[in-house]
């Protein structure tokens, strides 16, 4: 993790992460018109770049007023992961939100991403129900987990 760096996601990053949400979620992947909407709505991101400054993951956070988050996304380039960088993320995320006043903290993920399942385990989310066919086209489950601040 050496290296890395957190700082603000800017439009101009938009064409920098779109390759990697290509690899990372393939048909699933979010457009450019969903990052520019999150931007636009003010919705907290981040971005993390290594020291030749390219990016090497980003992650997302919504909050909904008046004390709810929603992790929207967190991505980590496949040849840097495993190096603590998706943890970096998350904890920043769950920073924010605190510092923000949410008092619960939510997130969908696939169920069939044990990774990424057992990563937010770490962080205090317990699953909370089931989004059938959620993701499409796969037509994935998501996972629905959550974390109390209380």
């Amino acid at each position: 993790m050496s290296g890395v760096r957190l700082g603000r996601f800017r439009w101009w990053h938009i064409d920098e992460v779109l390759p990697l949400e290509a690899d990372l979620f393939g048909a699933e992947q979010w457009s450019p018109a969903m990052f520019w909407n999150e931007l636009a709505n003010g919705h907290y991101y981040r971005i993390a770049t290594d020291d030749d400054g390219a990016v090497v993951g980003y992650a997302g956070l919504t909050v909904a007023p008046p004390d709810e988050a929603w992790v929207q996304n967190i991505a980590v380039r496949r040849d840097a992961q495993r190096r603590g960088i998706g943890r970096l993320l998350l904890e920043d995320l769950l920073a924010e939100a605190v510092r923000l006043g949410a008092r619960r903290t939510l997130l969908e993920v696939a169920a069939d991403n044990a990774p990424a399942q057992r990563l937010y385990a770490m962080y205090g989310f317990e699953p909370v129900g089931i989004r059938r066919g959620y993701y499409q086209p796969s037509n994935t489950d998501a996972l629905v987990m959550q974390r109390n601040e209380d």
